[in-house]
């Protein structure tokens, strides 16, 4: 049984939910490896290209499931005050922690 790991979502404050620590923690690392430092940052299309080549075949065989991982991983990011969106549309990404943040 995999081990599991609490996420936040910015959207919905004090709501956590339980993921995969090994497949979270891949993407985390990709997501924060890929985004910018500075405003106004990446779309989040641009995020996801961006960071497809941190991610390994074994956490993430052929792609599968990245988009989802990729916007939970977000979310708890913003949650944690690590990631922030730039005031543009659409979304625009920027990290304000180093890649390496836990």
């Amino acid at each position: 049984m995999p081990e599991k790991i609490e996420i936040e979502n910015v959207n919905i404050p004090g709501r956590t939910e339980r993921v995969d620590r090994t497949k979270y923690t891949a993407m985390r690392k990709a997501l924060l490896a890929a985004l910018p430092h500075t405003a106004p940052g990446m779309t989040v299309a641009e995020a996801q290209a961006a960071l497809l080549p941190f991610l390994s075949e074994t956490d993430f065989p052929e792609r599968q499931k990245a988009g989802w991982w990729m916007k939970a991983v977000q979310l708890d990011l913003e949650a944690k005050g690590l990631i922030r969106r730039a005031p543009h549309k659409p979304v625009h990404l920027y990290r304000i922690a180093p890649a390496t943040a836990d």
